[in-house]
């Protein structure tokens, strides 16, 4: 049976499950995602969509989409952020700090050639996305 993990808003009204292991773990050093989760850097978790579900509080879950690269997921009431879609790579983006109980165990930094904090931890830094996601695939020095 797959193991199914909840998390929340930072209010409580919005409740989410994700069921299995995510797709991927990482940081995201772009520009849009450092300035919607007010940090340096934006840890993430990849789903498919079907491992992810709204349990409670669907109708508080309000969607802004500055490109359509990401459909960004927050509850209207606290403003609390829950996840992204990502329609064309196919996948949701859980922010790690919604999911408590997943261990957090990142394998890549995207968008490294934007950072504005190099991070020394030996994972590989792609300037982009990978070429599988539509991005360059190329690698950057630490």
């Amino acid at each position: 049976m797959d193991k199914v993990q909840k998390g929340q808003c930072f209010c409580g009204a919005v409740a989410i499950e994700v069921t299995g292991d995510p797709e991927a773990m990482g940081y995201c050093h772009c520009a849009s995602c450092r300035s919607w989760s007010a940090g340096p850097v934006n840890a993430f978790t990849l789903w498919k969509p079907d491992a992810v579900a709204v349990t409670h509080g669907e109708q508080h879950l309000t969607t802004f989409e500055k490109t359509e690269s990401s459909q960004r997921q927050f509850c209207r009431l606290c403003g609390g952020h829950v996840m992204t879609g990502h329609k064309g790579f196919g996948l949701v983006d859980v922010y790690a700090a919604t999911i408590p109980t997943q261990k957090f165990e990142p394998g890549v930094h995207v968008n490294y050639a934007e950072t504005v904090l190099p991070i020394k931890d030996g994972l590989p830094k792609m300037r982009d996305f990978p070429a599988e996601l539509g991005g360059s695939g190329d690698l950057m020095p630490e």
